[in-house]
């Protein structure tokens, strides 16, 4: 037993890159191949460097010329290099190789895999930083069916040999967790930043597939992203698979509909519903173009304390029955928000809220931390032609309806406030149901769990009828 000097303090040993490298290399039964495009042979070097590789490696090829590239593992639809297809096209064409060419009567233990990275690192302009995709498909048993690991990274430094490094360290903390780690996806999720950190390299979408990831919930794995600040947003499809921010928005007119869903109610669909319908409406959105996110933010899953991942998933899996694509952030303002979007579009955006929500933009409070302020705040804000759709609030004390004409803010934002109201950037949501102004989704929660059923009528009717039969949301 090693000797722990005295005043230590809890440290964890994080294993190298070498001799993980070492660790795969010296295992008899890990073998496979090596497909990495566009940032070198940045992963595989680290195993010929660590030494005794030919037990490991079969094989390892750059294609780079793109002509080359489709000879070996053909043409996508989209013509695109550097996407989740390519990369799944390389790592399937690999491990069918070795599969056709490695006899099992002769290598009855053997594990097979495929690592295969596809990714453009930062321009000579250095206006584009770079960005790309990795993955792994491997056995865990000889004969096994593969399981997948893939996932989407941003680049952060500025330099295209520093990039190039950082993904290399990556893919060795990825094979070497897919082989020792399967077992505690989360577990591996860390370990895929060891001697790495979130200002150099970003994982913004990973996705585990196969039989040793059966029981494994795409969505959690994506909030887990979130909460261990890996990146700022995750996005999930009304399927509940994981996709990549950057191909849903990119080009795209964006509305976006914040809340804490839980549940769904009849004046989230209303305020969703009105709102799409005056947003569309706008010159130069484009049905087609557009997407609507229902956006739920790490403070909104927390609510009084700890994240339920069972609470969020029974959230998630509302919002899929309604068809809706749910964004997972780390964003408390709103204006940060819009920033992320307009890192992948320059099109129309719209944002849809309540009363109460607008008056909290206006309060000065949350602003102290920039430097210049509410004012910087709001140049951030109201980006291009953002429009903020706005749903009344019916006051419960007297009644009064509140919209932007009657709606109080301080009296130093009074004129900003009407700047904005004046240039037609907050537009009312006229065509409401009074009804729905009496629906909190606070209320109908304690309801569900208090087990009443006055609640039934206040949600989409699809929506009353999935909680009753799953039992959501009870005691919790």
């Amino acid at each position: 037993m090693s000797i722990i000097a005295e005043g230590e303090k809890k440290f964890e040993e994080i294993t190298s890159v070498q001799n993980k490298a070492m660790r795969l290399n010296l295992n008899e039964n890990i073998y496979g191949t090596f497909a990495e495009i566009g940032a070198g042979q940045e992963t595989v070097r680290h195993f010929f460097r660590a030494g005794n590789a030919s037990g490991t490696v079969a094989k390892t090829l750059s294609a780079y010329d793109k002509d080359f590239s489709d000879a070996i593992y053909g043409i996508e639809d989209d013509g695109r290099y550097v996407t989740e297809d390519r990369l799944t096209s390389m790592m399937r064409y690999e491990t069918g190789l070795i599969e056709e060419r490695i006899s099992r009567l002769k290598h009855p233990n053997k594990l097979f895999f495929s690592y295969a990275n596809t990714v453009a690192t930062i321009d000579w302009a250095k206006k584009y930083k770079g960005h790309g995709w990795l993955g792994i498909r491997f056995q865990t048993k000889p004969g096994e069916d593969y399981s997948e690991i893939v996932l989407h990274v941003q680049f952060h430094e500025n330099n295209a040999s520093h990039q190039q490094i950082s993904l290399g360290i990556m893919g060795v903390n990825l094979i070497h967790g897919a082989f020792y780690h399967y077992d505690n996806p989360k577990k591996l999720l860390n370990h895929l930043f060891d001697h790495l950190t979130t200002d150099k390299i970003e994982i913004d979408a990973i996705n585990f597939t196969g039989p040793v990831f059966k029981d494994v919930d795409n969505r959690l794995m994506s909030l887990e992203l979130v909460k261990k600040g890996i990146t700022e947003a995750i996005m999930f499809a009304p399927d509940g698979n994981n996709i990549l921010p950057a191909s849903l928005l990119y080009k795209k007119n964006i509305l976006t509909l914040r809340g804490s869903f839980r549940p769904v109610t009849k004046v989230n669909m209303a305020m969703y519903e009105k709102s799409l319908e005056l947003f569309l409406n706008e010159r130069k959105v484009d049905k087609d173009k557009t997407v609507v996110i229902f956006e739920i933010t790490l403070s909104n899953l927390k609510g009084e304390g700890e994240i339920d991942e069972q609470d969020f998933l029974d959230r998630a899996d509302l919002l899929g029955s309604l068809g809706q694509t749910v964004m997972i952030s780390n964003f408390q303002e709103y204006y940060k928000v819009v920033e992320y979007f307009g890192q992948h579009t320059k099109e129309r955006m719209g944002l849809t809220m309540g009363v109460s929500t607008l008056q909290d933009i206006f309060d000065e409070r949350y602003y102290r931390h920039l430097s210049g302020g509410i004012l910087e705040a709001f140049g951030k804000l109201f980006f291009k032609s953002l429009k903020i759709y706005l749903y009344p609030l019916k006051d419960q004390e007297t009644d009064e309806i509140i919209t932007s004409e009657n709606l109080k803010v301080h009296p130093r934002m009074q004129e900003l406030y009407q700047y904005f109201k004046d240039n037609g950037r907050v537009v009312d949501i006229k065509d409401y149901d009074p009804k729905t102004l009496d629906i909190h989704s606070r209320q109908v929660h304690q309801m569900i769990r208090e087990g009443k059923t006055e609640w039934e009528d206040m949600l989409p009717e699809s929506t009353t009828k999935m909680i009753k039969e799953k039992e959501l949301f009870r005691g919790k």
